[in-house]
């Protein structure tokens, strides 16, 4: 390389809790111009550089940008990640065109049903590795064994939980709908029973212990508005500021789930800390943005929150969803019916509701344990006893 040749040198970062490409230069107007004249380019002053978002600019585009202008493009620091990438990148499925084009029929046929984008989605890919995996075999011989071959090596080498088993076979029993000339009997393809698994749920001590442990206010307010709302993680990140009515304490959750509406009551106590996210950072159109004032991503909610955990010293396993388990858990344990938290959480069932009153305390506290009973019973009789707890050191 021509060492007096233009340079700028790649660097990775994360800037508010997005991955983000760094720019460095020894200053050079030429290079400053071309940097500015870049997309989503932004300028972060902790530290001290130009940078972009790896979602918005791909390597590719920035060599490409550079490269017109004779600047030679340094990336040796991100070339090893960006190796593994490639090396892990999942190789193209082996499907021929015909069948190809009966999956994308499969995928317009799903819509038809207006099923939404994310279940679309996953049927999709489990339709696709089934297809794959039948190779040369004609879909209209397709039978209940091939299916049955296919999801013994999907679960063993994908070790996939019960809830994924149950949607694979969802998927499967949809393709066996729209080939009715195969000889799929969706009727009969067995499906694992639900797991009954009872939620994770914090006290309420400990979500006031993650809100203290949260310094970063966007971070604090997105967590207290997904536990004092319910929200799920999706309706927080397409959540528009026009949902949010300070006047009225409402929150407008439109198109959720289901394709439902619901309405939610605004914590008062949630208002001053919005006020002041909102006149910090100043989000144009949705309720959190990314630095690039697009929608905020899943994955940034959730490192974010793991963090929190852990400087609050809370030991078990919290994702956003738990802090959806833990609001209608305590508005139980609060005396609100079981048919309001249904209609808060959007729920199209009041069985699936009816989980968090296995979880619930308030009727639990108030049976009394057989030791208590009988250490009681024990205190009554011997007066030698009344004065001796449990915990004390015993004469052996």
């Amino acid at each position: 390389m021509n060492t007096n040749k233009l340079k700028v040198v790649l660097t990775e970062f994360e800037h508010r809790s997005t991955p983000c490409y760094g720019i460095g230069f020894v200053f050079n107007d030429t290079i400053k111009k071309t940097i500015r004249s870049i997309n989503h380019v932004r300028w972060s002053n902790s530290k001290k550089t130009y940078y972009v978002p790896k979602n918005k600019i791909s390597l590719h585009q920035l060599y490409t940008i550079f490269n017109k202008k004779d600047i030679y493009v340094d990336y040796s620091k991100i070339k090893r990640e960006n190796n593994t990438y490639q090396k892990n990148k999942k190789a193209p499925r082996k499907i021929s065109d015909d069948k190809k084009e009966v999956i994308r029929a499969f995928i317009r046929y799903l819509r038809g049903l207006r099923l939404s984008e994310s279940t679309i989605k996953t049927y999709f890919t489990f339709v696709a590795d089934f297809v794959e995996f039948i190779d040369d075999k004609p879909l209209d011989t397709l039978s209940n064994i091939d299916v049955r071959l296919f999801v013994e090596k999907q679960v063993k080498k994908k070790k996939y939980a019960i809830s994924t088993h149950r949607q694979l076979i969802s998927a499967i029993k949809h393709f066996g709908v729209f080939l009715p000339d195969s000889n799929l009997v969706v009727e009969e393809l067995p499906r694992p029973s639900s797991s009954s698994y009872l939620p994770t749920v914090l006290s309420k001590e400990e979500v006031i212990d993650l809100l203290r442990a949260t310094k970063n206010l966007k971070h604090r307010t997105i967590i207290a508005l997904l536990y004092s709302a319910g929200l799920r993680i999706g309706e927080v990140i397409n959540m528009e500021l026009s949902a949010i009515d300070i006047d009225r304490r409402q929150l407008f959750i439109k198109n959720a789930k289901g394709r439902k509406d619901r309405v939610i009551v605004l914590a008062e106590s949630f208002i001053p800390l919005y006020k002041n996210y909102y006149m910090t950072y100043t989000p144009r159109r949705y309720f959190v943005e990314s630095p690039t004032f697009g929608k905020y991503s899943a994955g940034s909610i959730r490192n974010f929150l793991k963090r929190s955990c852990k400087s609050a010293g809370i030991k078990k396993h919290v994702t956003p969803h738990t802090l959806r388990h833990s609001y209608a858990t305590h508005l139980i344990e609060n005396g609100v019916g079981l048919r309001y938290v249904q209609d808060l959480l959007g729920h199209a069932k009041p069985e699936t509701t009816m989980i968090y009153t296995h979880v619930a305390r308030k009727d639990l506290l108030q049976i009394q344990s057989p030791l208590d009973t009988a250490f009681i019973a024990l205190t009554d009789s011997d007066k030698n006893a009344q004065n001796q707890s449990l915990s004390d050191n015993f004469d052996r």
